[in-house]
């Protein structure tokens, strides 16, 4: 509401102050029927100007042409000025004013030429539109332009807080997600080996079977609790918490430790230097994925692992024989690669039900996806496939040294360059475009103008042929359709007793010399050439 009343204060007094010349005018011969006409106009531009910004200053250069062919009238001229730059100010195109600005010199030139006015006027016709009307068209386009630059620039910083904020909620959701990958992999790992040796005690004869089903108990519980974690992985901290993300301080050698003091058949041949943190990372993650696999799928078979250097790689093969039960032909069963069939269980007393691997873990078919990200990340590649011999091996090439980051776009900044083209490429057109108009419209005057002179230019050939005491018609088939208007300057006077003389170009481009042709009772009576 405060907005709209400012803008009607604003009309009001605009067209208060474009009334007082068309009233102070008035007394210079003009009526009151014609000032009152005058200000009505005045509104309805006014009323116009903010939709319709360039039929209101139409509808005013028309208004001004009614009162002179040269559109520079006193009574108006403070309008024309005015509504050329609310055009240019509030039109968000170009081509209507652009189209009007064509359409004013092809109407003055028609009504000049009914009114019978000379290309002078014509040519005031030009200028007036050109500095009351074209100019200040111009500055308010550079205006508009200049305001739509601070604008964008405003708009695209409360975007950039507003994209800001979402990358850093993203990137809290991303840490989630990496830390739930993590502990998944770590936990999952660790009770693998857990249900390991649960399954060991729960078939060892030297125990009772109160021992043996406490151990049946333990496995079962590491494989529910395995079940639980990937149901509530998404979930691991509340709040602003920071993230643990430096990576576990275990090397290799003490993970393979740890797997052979939990009963599984693991050899280690490391031969390579230490990588970088995140090759390492990588590193560990792939033995744990492998070594989690088999003591899932294949407990009891034996796993060799080995690490490798190449020529700036580092490689590594885990690789585990056949679980228990798998007939000829008949491979692993790892269910954490991608696509994997269910795994499915042995025969072996004492294990879960069907629907379980045959440590009774559950698989969740995310390990080999998961890895493999890990290990793109860092920059190598991974690959897993089933062994002649029915076992599993899992391989993967890692760079000794981390992968160059690419620098994120600027998005910002290429929006930023965008909006200052857009606005460059406006301006350009609100300023280039008129003036190649004007230029065209220069050009067209002198081309009018060299037509004119044309008109009156005498050709030394005929002037010879003319002889004094012709007739005006024996000397008229010699001289051209125009003569100049009036005696030029710096010219003689005429000689005395002379009805009429006319004067006529005797070059095409100066102004003197000039031929002087003077008639007494319709005869030649002397004929010079001046200047």
């Amino acid at each position: 509401m405060r907005e709209a009343a400012r803008e009607r204060a604003f009309d009001v007094l605009l067209w208060l102050l474009l009334c007082v010349p068309v009233v102070l005018t008035s007394d210079d011969g003009g009526s009151w029927t014609q000032v009152a006409v005058g200000v009505a106009l005045l509104a309805l531009c006014v009323a116009l100007g903010r939709r319709r910004p360039v039929p209101a200053l139409a509808l005013t250069v028309v208004v001004s042409l009614t009162h002179g062919t040269e559109l520079f009238t006193p009574s108006y001229v403070l309008a024309l000025v005015a509504f050329g730059y609310l055009a240019g100010r509030r039109e968000e195109r170009t081509r209507p004013a652009l189209w009007l600005f064509g359409a004013v010199p092809v109407a003055g030139l028609v009504l000049v030429l009914v009114t019978g006015g000379t290309p002078a006027h014509w040519f005031a016709l030009l200028l007036s539109l050109a500095l009351a009307v074209v100019a200040p068209w111009l500055i308010g386009r550079y205006v508009r332009q200049y305001d739509r630059l601070v604008r964008s620039g405003w708009e695209l910083a409360d975007r950039m807080e507003r994209e800001h904020a979402a990358v850093a909620d993203r990137e809290r959701l991303r840490e989630r997600s990496r830390i739930a990958g993590d502990m998944h992999d770590s936990l999952g790992h660790d009770l693998a080996l857990l249900a390991l040796r649960a399954g060991a005690l729960e078939l060892d004869p030297a125990l009772g079977p109160e021992q043996q089903r406490a151990a049946g108990e333990l496995r079962r519980a590491a494989a529910d609790a395995t079940a639980r974690l990937r149901d509530i992985i998404g979930v691991l901290r509340e709040g602003d918490d920071e993230a643990p993300v430096a990576p576990p301080d275990e090397t290799v050698a003490e993970l393979v430790a740890r797997a052979r003091a939990s009963g599984m058949a693991v050899t280690l041949a490391d031969a390579a230097e230490p990588p970088s943190e995140m090759a390492a990372r990588a590193l560990h993650r792939v033995v744990q994925e492998g070594l989690t696999n088999a003591a899932k799928h294949a407990p009891g078979a034996p796993v060799a692992v080995v690490v490798e250097r190449g020529p700036g790689v580092v490689r590594v093969r885990v690789v585990n024989g056949p679980g228990p039960g798998a007939g000829p032909g008949a491979g692993p069963v790892h269910g954490s690669g991608r696509g994997d069939a269910p795994p499915v269980t042995t025969a072996s007393p004492g294990l879960a039900p069907s629907g379980l691997a045959p440590s009774g873990l559950a698989s969740g078919g995310a390990g080999l996806v998961g890895l493999d990200e890990r290990v793109r990340l860092a920059g190598g590649s991974l690959r897993h496939r089933t062994t002649a011999e029915g076992g599993f091996a899992l391989s993967a090439v890692l760079p000794l040294r981390p992968p160059a980051p690419r620098p994120a776009a600027p998005r910002s900044a290429r929006e930023l360059d965008l909006a200052r083209r857009q606005v460059r490429q406006g301006l350009a057109r609100a300023i280039w475009i008129p003036l190649a108009l004007l230029a065209a419209l220069g050009l067209l005057m002198a081309g009018v103008a060299l037509y004119t002179q044309h008109q009156t230019y005498l050709e030394p050939e005929d002037y010879a042929r003319i002889r004094v005491g012709q007739t005006r018609a024996e000397v008229a088939g010699y001289l051209p359709d125009r003569h100049l208007d009036g005696r030029p300057q710096r010219v003689p006077v005429e000689p005395p007793g002379m009805d009429e003389c006319l004067y006529y170009r005797a070059t095409m481009l100066a102004a003197i010399p000039v031929y002087r042709l003077c008639y007494v009772d319709g005869r030649l009576a002397g004929k010079a050439e001046l200047g």
